[in-house]
């Protein structure tokens, strides 16, 4: 059984950090990423990489403040958010794909975390 679980999320204040984990078991994925959904807003991609070659893309407005990064040997990835401001608060989703043309759309994607607040004051 697959299952995708997030961790790491909570409430700070604007500027500070925080990270974000998702453990992968069931199985390892090819592409992993997160997006994340605002109060009464559509579903957002925030970032995602691929496991085959190392690549990574960024939504534009978290370049320079999100990194992810993966754990192979822990199948588990990371979103390390930085110089956190009030409009990044939302519902973080973890997803993963088999394949590595799963889309910054959502398209792709085989299956999903079921998400974790992220709160940030100003």
């Amino acid at each position: 059984q697959v299952q995708l679980v997030e961790s790491g999320g909570g409430w700070v204040q604007a500027g500070d950090s925080l990270r974000l984990s998702c453990a992968a078991s069931g199985r390892t994925f090819s592409t992993m990423g997160w997006f994340r959904q605002a109060p009464g807003k559509e579903r957002d991609f925030v970032a995602h990489t691929r496991w085959s070659d190392g690549m990574s893309m960024y939504a534009d407005s978290v370049k320079g403040r999100f990194t992810i990064s993966r754990d192979n040997a822990k199948n588990t990835v990371y979103l390390q958010m930085n110089t956190l401001k009030p409009e990044d608060t939302a519902v973080y989703y973890c997803a993963a794909s088999s394949n590595d043309y799963a889309r910054p759309t959502g398209a792709g994607y085989d299956f999903w975390g079921q998400g974790i607040q992220v709160i940030v004051s100003s």
